[in-house]
């Protein structure tokens, strides 16, 4: 059994899968995820104790050009360098203003140790996409999904649950490691941090959430309402806020960044908006069938009963005597040439109006 139990989940075949993992997501609740959080925050890497440190530290080399694969990692790393350049503020969807300390931050203490197997610390852990701090002076961890605006896949993999828990795992690994992290953030930036449990928010490109509503195995409103529920069950638990961004398309040039002797850096300040509508995640009520209801036709007592003979002639509410059926009532045409007549609670088509044989 892996020491990172939310990083083994994150990479469960249903958890990747467009078609499972809202079931998946069904499946999972604040009180699975707390032990899981602890459990990671326990078996968190710990930098400070080989001498390293957290912020300002490069974990890829300095890329000059577009690289296959690697957007993610190239607008987080562009994003810290508007950072450095005094852009570090960044409006959320519901007006918070997001202060960019760092990107791409490294939890790793070494390269993953196949021989170590699930008991490594490394294994499996990813760089913080990018550390911000929030006005109320709570770091904010921001898991970033970037896609090229006419993009025809999401990536493999790559499904909002998978992206939720590792944003979660991540969170676990500062919480783990909170006095050495609140050092390095009060050097970089003068504030005094909270050592409340670090917020998430699920930074994606607008094209990625139109696809993940576009896919078959996605489509309506059932992985939408799971994804909010454990948003609002993961802070009653554990204590982390979660939020869905959406990038604003005015940023969502191809790419939203250029490439300089520094790395790359943003064309455009990030703008942000809802990820979906407020109402997204509400199932349509089905339409219930409603059976067809036939109207009886009660019999017209004011005429006297007829013997039935096709060539008579019979109009609604009629009295028929057949000599097998029995006593009928007329319940109107069925055509040319044809009535239905009501025996009892079965229904009959008589034939009338014929001229008999000659």
């Amino acid at each position: 059994m892996s020491i990172h139990p939310l990083i083994a989940l994150a990479s469960e075949r249903q958890v990747k899968q467009a078609k499972g993992f809202r079931g998946a997501a069904a499946e999972l609740n604040g009180l699975l995820l707390e032990p899981m959080y602890k459990a990671e925050m326990a078996a968190a890497p710990k930098r400070q104790d080989q001498g390293k440190k957290y912020l300002n530290q490069k974990t890829i080399r300095t890329p000059s050009a577009r690289q296959n694969g690697k957007d993610d990692k190239h607008f987080c790393l562009a994003t810290a360098n508007a950072a450095k350049a005094g852009h570090n503020v960044t409006n959320l969807p519901n007006g918070s203003e997001l202060l960019i300390i760092d990107g791409l931050v490294p939890l790793r203490t070494a390269a993953p140790d196949k021989a170590k197997g699930d008991d490594d610390p490394n294994k499996g852990v990813e760089d913080i996409g990018l550390l911000g701090l929030l006005p109320d002076d709570r770091l904010a961890i921001v898991v970033v999904k970037y896609l090229k605006p006419d993009a025809t896949h999401s990536g493999a993999g790559d499904t909002p649950l998978r992206l939720l828990l590792s944003g979660l795992a991540q969170a676990a690994f500062i919480d783990g490691n909170q006095e050495q992290i609140r050092e390095e953030v009060l050097e970089a930036t003068g504030r005094t941090t909270s050592t409340e449990a670090p917020v998430i928010i699920l930074l994606a490109a607008h094209r990625y959430w139109e696809i993940c509503r576009k896919r078959e195995a996605q489509k309506g409103a059932g992985w939408i309402r799971e994804l909010e529920r454990l948003a609002r069950e993961i802070p009653e638990q554990i204590g982390n806020e979660v939020f869905y961004a959406s990038l604003d398309s005015d940023v969502e040039a191809d790419p939203a960044w250029e490439y300089t002797e520094d790395g790359p850096v943003l064309s455009a300040p990030i703008k942000t908006k809802d990820s979906w509508e407020s109402t997204a995640g509400r199932l349509k009520p089905k339409r219930k069938k409603v059976a067809n209801v036939v109207e009886i036709i009660e019999p017209n007592m004011e005429k006297a009963p007829q013997s039935y003979a096709i060539s008579g002639s019979f109009e609604v509410g009629d009295r028929i005597t057949h000599k097998t059926l029995g006593d009928g009532v007329c319940q109107g045409s069925a055509g040319d040439g044809k009535i239905k007549v009501l025996f009892g609670e079965d229904t009959k088509l008589l034939v009338h109006e014929r001229a008999p044989r000659a």
